[in-house]
């Protein structure tokens, strides 16, 4: 009877302890901005429970590792009968589960989960303790050790209480199910009955007292996220991929005690706050980032860690304000300290290229990117502090509609070539509303030089193929992405906004670019302010052109080809294929993948508006891309992206292989292939809106990169 009563005392103290925490930490998470993420898609829930959650797909990114967290989870998750059974026997011996509890299978899935646990803890001490993965710098270690001592400990009193139970007949499963367990029971062979049942209470008691300490201290400790990461994974955004958050600033009535973004810790959303609680630090999200692999302050590991504590710091002392009264609460957010740079530094900030590799590995959901542009708006727009080069980028960005600062008429110039092309003959939108597509130049591929010959490869290409296409000329203006990535939001909205007014005016359907940063923003971002429109990336529509027969690469190109995938391409937007089908059709073209590639590759370093600052710190990334590109043994590393052409032509530069390796945009490729060609009658092609053009490709010829605000990245 005493041993009933003791037991139900500690069950109500551990629950309330508990209760109370949780309670607590509903009240950090209620701290932050209001955010609507009901769930509308509910099958794409539902499967991410499944996947993401149930089957642990994005743990088993990483074999290893991954393996041996799934069979801690599930056996977590088959164990707790066992669990369920240990309080059992406290209260009525010989206790089992109602239906199931005698039932042979069941018995033998507890069996073989217990030595499963146990391999996989050992599997964890081996990696954290002699592999010793960088990923796991900065993460609270002796905590994750307290936490796998704790689970062996459970495991351990598991097999000795079932052990003890067998040999005192209590046992509610057919051993012949149980052979673990069967092993376990001779350990108290020749003992009398009093001894093991003896035994059997100790062993029972100890299981059941690290339960009740380990449902305590998780909800203190990092493996919260045990029971935070369903609710974190139910909440995942379903905006696309590589749409950012929108914020619908009223440009016209905008003063100077306006605040934007994430400046202190209750500016964070719910989910921000709910994704801190959530992290499981382990690093894999660090492992993969451009910016801490090349020796920069950011890891989006220890970002969220850092928000985490300082959630935990100030929570107790704002939820006591808040209980108090209205008045004291906005008292003690104003003595809060800024996010930036007290309790994340300004670096950190701004050494992201929003790539998405750290929200690709995250095993739990975290959306870290979202976190970082919203301190970035808060740095630009409220307390306009940002990197001095950001400078006239944005002020390009707002007075000319580029960041290169170029007028509106030399969007055109491109159309010219080279000294010894021809001039291309495309129309203005205004001039052949029945275009079958419109051709958005971009930024990049007007004012670049390097970039220059790339659209206006493309754009023969499409005359070859007889695609009746025109552009935009002079009305269009950069897509803005940049500026928003930047934390610019502002500029941002008056880009998109004249823009889909354009588009609209024009009745633009289907847009083809060669920039996958102003095809992911038409495509992911634009319909948030209301532009709805078909987006294609050039190497997709090039595929397709191939495919239909509209293009025939003939001319064999005897080169070594290797393909960097775009960030904004395939692990925004999965859009990876149409390159590799491209390049494969050419004849004589042998194809190399690179150790990073689709969905897992490596940044060049130019997103997150970084085409426009300076690294001054570690090693640059476009560098470590290029060596990655020349780790490939390929003489051409084909590019899909203008700032990925600027940013590993300047790497294969610096590390002098020029004479060696080239970097072509897939376009010059595959015109190479049609133009030079003996049989070609790339000559006489015509869009049937211009004119026919000689085969004039002077693939050697090269020319500077104009002066602008990308020099602190191109020279």
């Amino acid at each position: 009877m005493l041993e009933k009563v003791v037991m139900t005392i500690l069950l109500l103290i551990t629950l309330a302890a508990f209760a109370r925490r949780v309670n607590d930490l509903v009240g950090f998470v209620r701290l932050g901005q209001g955010e609507d993420r009901r769930p509308r898609d509910w099958g794409r829930k539902l499967k991410d429970q499944l996947v993401v959650v149930g089957l642990q797909r994005k743990l088993l990114q990483w074999t290893v590792p991954g393996v041996m967290h799934f069979f801690i989870f599930w056996g977590f998750n088959i164990l707790f009968t066992t669990i369920v059974e240990a309080f059992g026997a406290v209260y009525q011996e010989g206790f089992h589960l109602p239906v199931i509890g005698k039932w042979g299978p069941l018995g033998a899935m507890q069996d073989f989960f217990v030595v499963a646990v146990l391999a996989g803890l050992a599997t964890a001490l081996v990696i954290r303790k002699i592999q010793r993965p960088g990923r796991f710098r900065g993460s609270h270690l002796k905590e994750a050790d307290y936490i796998l001592y704790l689970i062996a400990g459970i495991m351990i009193t598991i097999l000795l209480t079932r052990g003890a139970e067998i040999s005192l007949g209590h046992f509610p499963y057919d051993t012949r199910w149980t052979p673990v367990s069967n092993f376990a029971a001779q350990l108290f062979t020749g003992m009398s009955v009093a001894a093991r049942d003896a035994l059997d209470t100790i062993f029972l008691w100890w299981h059941s007292l690290i339960i009740l300490g380990f449902l305590v201290y998780i909800t203190y400790s990092k493996h919260l996220h045990i029971a935070t990461s369903p609710i974190n994974v139910l909440f995942t955004s379903e905006r696309p991929k590589g749409a950012l958050k929108p914020m619908h600033i009223d440009v016209e009535n905008m003063s100077e005690d306006d605040t934007f973004g994430v400046g202190k810790l209750t500016d964070l959303t719910w989910k921000q706050m709910l994704d801190g609680m959530t992290c499981t630090e382990c690093g894999r999200c660090q492992s993969q980032c451009p910016a801490w692999s090349t020796g920069k302050p950011l890891s989006p590991k220890l970002l969220i860690m850092d928000m985490r504590d300082h959630m935990f710091e100030y929570g107790d002392q704002l939820l006591a304000a808040k209980r108090e009264s209205d008045e004291k609460f906005q008292e003690a957010i104003s003595q809060l300290p800024p996010m930036n740079p007290d309790i994340i530094e300004d670096e950190v900030i701004w050494d992201c290229t929003t790539c998405g590799a750290c929200v690709q590995a995250c095993p739990v959901n975290i959306e870290h990117i979202d976190t970082i542009i919203d301190m970035r708006r808060n740095l630009v727009m409220t307390e306009s502090r940002f990197p001095r080069e950001m400078q006239s980028a944005l002020q390009n960005l707002e007075t000319t509609g580029n960041p290169w600062g170029q007028p509106p008429a030399a969007r055109e110039e491109w159309m010219k070539g080279g000294r010894r092309q021809e001039e291309l003959k495309i129309p203005r939108i205004s001039e052949a509303p029945d275009a079958e597509v419109l051709f958005w130049v971009g930024c990049a591929g007007a004012f670049d030089d390097r970039n220059k010959k790339v659209v206006y490869d493309f754009a023969r290409l499409m005359q070859i193929a007889g695609v009746k296409f025109a552009v935009l000329g002079g009305e269009e203006n950069c897509n803005g992405d940049p500026a928003r990535r930047m934390g610019a939001e502002y500029i941002y909205q008056m880009l998109a906004e004249q823009n889909i007014e354009t588009l609209n005016g024009y009745n633009v359907k289907k847009i083809v670019t060669v920039c996958p940063h102003c095809f992911n923003t038409m495509f992911n971002e634009y319909p948030q302010f209301g532009g709805n429109f078909e987006v294609v990336h050039h190497t997709e529509y090039l595929a397709q052109l191939v495919a239909e027969g509209r293009l025939e690469p003939q001319g064999e190109l005897a080169k070594t080809v290797t393909y960097h995938d775009p960030c904004y391409n395939s692990r925004h937007n999965d859009v990876f294929q149409g390159a590799r089908n491209v390049i494969e059709s050419i004849p004589g073209t042998e194809y190399k993948e690179m150790h990073r590639h689709g969905h897992s590759t490596f940044c060049c370093g130019a997103g997150g508006g970084r085409m426009w600052m300076e690294e001054r710190m570690g090693k640059k990334v476009n560098t470590e891309r290029t060596d990655e590109a020349l780790a490939s043994a390929s003489d051409t590393v084909a590019v899909g992206c203008p700032f990925c052409n600027i940013m590993l032509s300047d790497g294969i530069q610096e590390r002098k292989a020029d004479d060696r390796v080239a970097v072509r945009d897939v376009a010059q490729l595959l015109l190479e292939s049609i133009e030079f060609h003996p049989d070609s009658d790339a000559a006489k092609a015509t869009n049937g809106i211009g004119g026919g053009y000689p085969p004039t490709k002077e693939p050697e010829e090269m020319t500077g990169t104009p002066a602008g605000p990308g020099d602190a990245q191109t020279t």
